[in-house]
């Protein structure tokens, strides 16, 4: 949860869209979301129980994950309504948020689905 938190909070940071005339940053809109859906997750990494920790890696996940989606969908459809297709292109903040998401549901489902008092193994 701890690594899902911190892709999306770094992420949050970065440039989100790469441009032909520079990059966007996502702190102008769904970049601030996936900064508190990162934080989230990190406090829910830090409190000891099972139950809250599984809500925050599901409430986080799929708000970055939600964000992202949505994100790429306006991407497609500005670039197919300029007809500038390669040019306007997601960048690193973009992927590590999405990377981010895809960790804290994981790791929200691998929690779900562990019986109680077996700690789960990493593979």
């Amino acid at each position: 949860m701890l690594a899902g938190g911190a892709l999306a909070v770094v992420g949050s940071l970065l440039p989100w869209v790469m441009t032909p005339l520079g990059v966007l940053y996502g702190t102008g809109g769904g970049g601030l979301w996936t900064l508190c859906a990162g934080f989230v997750a990190i406090a829910g990494a830090l409190v000891p129980r099972r139950w809250s920790a599984i809500a925050h890696c599901a409430v986080a996940g799929l708000a970055a994950g939600g964000i992202v989606g949505w994100q790429l969908a306006r991407l497609a459809a500005l670039s197919a309504a300029t007809d500038s297709w390669g040019r306007l292109l997601p960048s690193i903040g973009l992927v590590m948020v999405a990377g981010g998401a895809v960790v804290l549901l994981r790791t929200g489902l691998r929690l779900w689905r562990t019986p109680v008092g077996r700690t789960p193994v990493a593979t």
